[in-house]
């Protein structure tokens, strides 16, 4: 009788290291995939960010593209007048 007790005893013991590793394994799966989303979430805000400022740029360049077809147009006007004035 004591030895089926003893090996009952053993093991509950070995199931229950078994859990107690497989709750460590789990945390350890859970915190690296923690860490990866973490990480993804980085990196999609940057390339958010990244593509806000590449958009902001091409809104300047447009800008600075239609002031100076702007200023083209009025120095032509101005030479056209001159010209027809002299």
């Amino acid at each position: 009788m004591k030895k089926i007790a003893l090996a009952l005893v053993a093991v509950s013991a070995l199931g229950l290291a078994a859990c107690q590793s497989g709750t460590e394994t789990a945390n350890v799966v859970d915190t690296n995939t923690a860490n990866t989303v973490n990480e993804a979430l980085e990196d999609t805000n940057a390339a958010l960010e990244a593509a806000g400022n590449a958009l902001d740029s091409a809104g300047s360049a447009l800008e600075n593209a239609g002031e100076t077809v702007e200023n083209a147009a009025e120095a032509a006007g101005e030479a056209a007048e001159n010209a027809v004035t002299k």
